[in-house]
């Protein structure tokens, strides 16, 4: 990789732990490497300068290349780790991403505008640490962050680094969608940008924008019902994408719940706090980012996506407590609480869903604040009818470090929404307080007659303060990286 000279260039090396405590400094392969142009005048500073980095700490030395007036060197944990069984996840990968992003933060701090990145022997996490660690949503701010653009430093793997960004650009589209008001993100403008981010791709992509009128000739009732509180018009967006030109394959169906904002509707939510529901389309925005992913990475795979889109406002025209509509398979459903209406549109959804003879179901949606209760945002829950879908999304979720755990899917729970008092179904559990997650997705099974299914909650993840080190604090786009992961995994049949 050519090197960039003038003053904006900075550069990210990794350092390990030692082994033992009187081991010499482990270098990665390209900081040894520049130590060695310097004849060892990095590892001099490094011995001098403090204790040992710990992984994630990182450490800046000025003026010592003329090609990098700053240099961070960042802990990269001990090099001897990988796939952790109790943690599920890779946690070499993990240290590799947090390290990185800290290294690429500290120097963006200093007004840096282009930084190469040591792979630390696996680019792809190094790429993904680097794109996920800068993004900031600054778009509506006068002063705004210094743009940085990156690149991959001396002779890592340069496909693994592409597939870095790209997944790490997935995931940040996912974010920006997530973040950016509600105002600014109606179901329309949703749309327009999934569609215009999918232009490029337009031979092996085709995007139905589907209208309200569309939406009652398909006798969506449940979904409309949320819809007609709000004065937005709904959308019921539908991309297709091609990337296996044997057309015989059955496509992977992606469905994804789009409340562009939640108020509760007449079951109104409390007002501290309510702004963060402008993120209640985690779910859509998830999936349409993994499929404008797979569509750059060209995964031989074929994908379509689904996102019924709308906003849950009170109005005269609103959904009132123990209301019945009928959903789009003709069950009638008894809503009684309001703020309860991701299951509603999502039912609409699943049952539009098996008209395409899918491979497999995955549906996201950021359905329960009772999900966010049993995990917080250490992983999001899988509700399955599938123990191979489950293998698949969970063998995924260890490689991107973006967890996953398996909930209950119990007769139990089912019980308690077809318990119903005017309809088929209600859109509570009668034990509102009890297993709210569960009983969520025991609602939307209702809506699946497909043996591969799974309803990813993902309510605990969306957000991220300070847990998940190489995202800043606020809306996190997870587990996007996990879905393309688990695209990519399904095309090449691992």
């Amino acid at each position: 990789t050519a090197l960039i000279g003038g003053d904006d260039g900075g550069l990210v090396l990794g350092v390990y732990e030692r082994e033992k405590e009187q081991d010499s400094l482990n270098l990665t392969e390209a900081a040894a490497g520049l130590d060695s142009v310097l004849s060892g005048k990095l590892t001099e500073l490094l011995n001098i300068s403090g204790p040992a980095l710990k992984k994630g700490k990182n450490r800046i030395f000025y003026g010592l290349h003329e090609d990098f007036p700053c240099i961070a060197v960042v802990g990269l944990g001990k090099s001897s780790l990988g796939v952790c069984g109790s943690e599920s996840w890779d946690t070499c990968k993990e240290n590799i991403r947090a390290a990185v992003a800290g290294g690429c933060r500290v120097l963006q701090d200093h007004s840096l505008a282009h930084i190469e990145v040591d792979g630390c022997g696996d680019s792809q996490a190094a790429a993904e640490g680097a794109v996920l660690g800068l993004f900031t949503y600054d778009d509506l701010k006068t002063k705004k962050k210094t743009k940085v653009t990156t690149q991959l430093h001396g002779s890592g793997c340069v496909s693994g680094w592409q597939k870095g960004v790209l997944y790490g650009e997935g995931q940040n589209l996912a974010r920006y969608l997530m973040e950016a008001p509600a105002n600014h993100i109606t179901p329309s403008v949703f749309a327009d940008i999934i569609t215009q981010r999918l232009t490029p791709y337009a031979e092996q992509v085709t995007v139905h924008k589907r209208s309200k009128e569309w939406i009652e000739e398909q006798k969506m009732g449940a979904f409309l019902s949320v819809s007609k509180g709000s004065e937005e018009p709904p959308v019921f967006l539908e991309l297709h994408y091609n990337g296996c030109p044997d057309n015989s394959q059955s496509p992977l169906l992606l469905v994804g719940k789009g409340i562009t904002f939640d108020s509760g509707g007449i079951s109104l939510k409390p007002s501290s706090g309510m702004d963060a529901m402008r993120a209640d389309m985690g779910g859509a925005a998830t999936v349409c980012s993994a499929i404008v992913t797979a569509a750059a990475l060209k995964l031989p795979i074929n994908i379509i996506g689904l996102a019924p889109l709308c906003e849950n406002m009170p109005s005269g025209k609103a959904n009132k407590p123990g209301d019945v509509v009928t959903a789009k398979n003709g069950k009638t459903i008894q809503v009684d609480n309001t703020d309860a209406e991701g299951r509603l549109i999502l039912a609409d959804a699943l049952c539009y869903a098996h008209s395409f003879n899918p491979r497999a179901i995955v549906n996201t949606a950021t359905l329960t604040g009772a999900m966010d209760v049993a995990l917080g945002s250490a992983a999001a829950g899988v509700f399955t009818n599938s123990d191979w879908l489950w293998e698949q999304i969970h063998k995924a979720s260890v490689v991107t470090g973006d967890r996953v755990w398996r909930m209950p899917l119990f007769d139990h729970y089912t019980r308690q929404v077809t318990d119903c008092h005017l309809a088929d179904l209600n859109n509570v559990g009668k034990y509102s307080r009890s297993g709210g997650a569960c009983t969520a997705a025991a609602f939307l099974r209702e809506f699946v007659t497909a043996p591969h299914w799974a309803h990813l909650d993902i309510a605990g993840v969306m957000t991220n303060k300070d847990e998940v080190p190489y995202l800043k604090k606020g809306m996190s786009g997870r587990p996007t990286r996990t879905l393309i992961e688990f695209a990519g995994r399904l095309a090449t049949h691992i």
